[in-house]
């Protein structure tokens, strides 16, 4: 029992440092490349914090077990967008968020939630068909990301830099900093949702609890520490485009490599209950900040009173 806690603490080390880590570099590439800090959040940060749903959806896939691949999905997205954005939002709003970085990424992302939940309700799975249009559409979106990088440049930089400090930003170090933050992430995840299993499992907490908690929020861990750390460094818009990359993430590369892989069958409360309310979740963080250019800790306290309401339903 000592060796598992010793892991569970070595996973909680690995990701807090891996996201620290992962914050300090996503900052310097947009100061750098100078574009805005959610458009970093959305792209480079988001790819690196959702790997775990990305490995555990493929690999469940390979085993046989594709099915648990949308229920992950559609609760990453949930546990992102009520637990960790409105964490971030009561705690420090976005804010000075740019209106054509944010409105192109959330009409993609409700465009292809509302699309899945409705061949979702009338097929009743996702088939291989469906896998490869998901994944066709993860390279619209990357390329969309390119493409769209120039026209997302910053206007001015709130703390202004000299050209000597910008000179001493190293491009090729930060991005394989990146790359290793997004490993540390993925163990340190791992770690900490095995060894966290073992230990309630020890003390005797139901199954059922643990797999509504322990297992929903153990992969969703990398999206918070990286949320928490960016309000830490007053850097709250990577947090708040991470939450929002990720969410489309986990649309087309969570769901999408194993439909096409397999194809999946979905239970009724993935379409009926958790891909609506992954929608509207994401309609209560996303408009008023698009119509306001700002966050309120109204919403985060809204957010969070959902998500304590979904896990109630869960329970019960």
């Amino acid at each position: 029992m000592i060796s598992v806690i010793l892991l569970f603490i070595l996973g909680l080390f690995l990701i807090c440092f891996g996201g620290d880590k992962l914050v300090d570099s996503s900052v310097a590439l947009a100061k750098k490349i100078g574009i805005p800090q959610i458009v970093v959040g959305a792209t480079i940060v988001s790819i690196g914090t959702t790997l775990p749903e990305i490995l555990v959806s493929t690999t469940a896939a390979f085993d046989g077990s594709a099915a648990i691949s949308a229920g992950n999905a559609f609760g990453s997205i949930i546990c992102n967008t009520a637990l960790i954005a409105g964490f971030g939002q009561l705690i420090r709003p976005a804010k000075k968020v740019e209106f054509t970085s944010l409105a192109w990424r959330c009409l993609f992302f409700f465009a292809t939630i509302l699309a899945m939940t409705a061949y979702g309700w009338f097929t009743g799975s996702f088939d291989r068909v469906s896998g490869i249009v998901l994944l066709c559409l993860f390279a619209l979106y990357a390329w969309l990301n390119m493409a769209r990088a120039k026209s997302e440049e910053e206007v001015t930089v709130e703390s202004e830099e000299s050209l000597e400090e910008l000179k001493k930003i190293s491009l090729p170090r930060n991005l394989m900093m990146l790359a290793f933050c997004a490993v540390l992430l993925f163990l340190g995840a791992n770690l900490l949702v095995d060894n966290g299993i073992i230990i309630a499992g020890y003390l005797g907490v139901p199954e059922r609890v643990i797999a509504v908690t322990a297992i929903a929020l153990g992969t969703s861990l990398p999206e918070l520490v990286t949320t928490i750390m960016s309000l830490v460094k007053g850097c709250e818009n990577v947090g708040l485009g991470n939450i929002i990359g990720a969410n489309i993430l986990n649309l087309l590369l969570v769901i999408g490599i194993p439909a096409t892989i397999t194809g999946m069958k979905l239970e009724t409360q993935t379409v009926r209950v958790d891909a609506p309310l992954g929608a509207l979740l994401m309609g209560i963080l996303i408009l008023p900040i698009l119509f306001r250019k700002k966050g309120s800790r109204v919403q985060g306290a809204v957010l969070l009173g959902c998500y304590a309401l979904y896990c109630a339903f869960n329970f019960f």
